[in-house]
């Protein structure tokens, strides 16, 4: 490989349930956002639940291409760049989020030789009812991705 490829996965790998990723989109600056428990939904699909009042939802609705950042537990380190697209509006369950689908196209691996990825960004809960409600919309996730595999 020369010194201007990248290395790139085939697949996406897992993650731990409660990885938090950054979700970048445009307008057409980048603008980046942190995203709680993505659902890894197949070998190149992700799923996500966005707030509906999110800046971040309506840049991705003009501009659908975007790129996802995993940094997670497992030595997982890779950018997901793709086309995202409302799948659930409002998501079941959840009338002020939307089901967000990521259909990954490229697989960033940055994995270094040098150094691994013990744990993603940690966090402490604050709010019993807010991570219910967290935990709620990710069951809804996993279902939808279970129906499309």
């Amino acid at each position: 490989m020369n010194q201007q490829e990248h290395p790139e996965l085939d697949a996406l790998p897992e993650w731990p349930l409660d990885t938090i990723a950054v979700l970048v989109t445009t307008d057409p600056t980048p603008h980046a956002i942190p995203v709680s428990w993505p659902v890894r939904a197949g070998e190149r699909r992700i799923l996500l639940s966005l707030k509906s009042d999110r800046g971040s939802l309506a840049r991705l609705r003009e501009r659908p291409e975007v790129a996802l950042l995993i940094l997670g537990g497992g030595n997982v380190a890779l950018c997901a760049r793709g086309k995202a697209r409302v799948i659930a509006d409002p998501l079941p369950g959840a009338d002020d989020y939307v089901g967000v689908e990521l259909t990954v196209e490229v697989i960033d691996d940055h994995r270094q030789s040098a150094f691994q990825v013990a744990t993603g960004i940690q966090r402490t809960v604050q709010d019993d009812t807010e991570l219910r409600y967290l935990e709620k919309r990710v069951a809804t996730l996993k279902a939808m991705a279970a129906d499309q595999n």
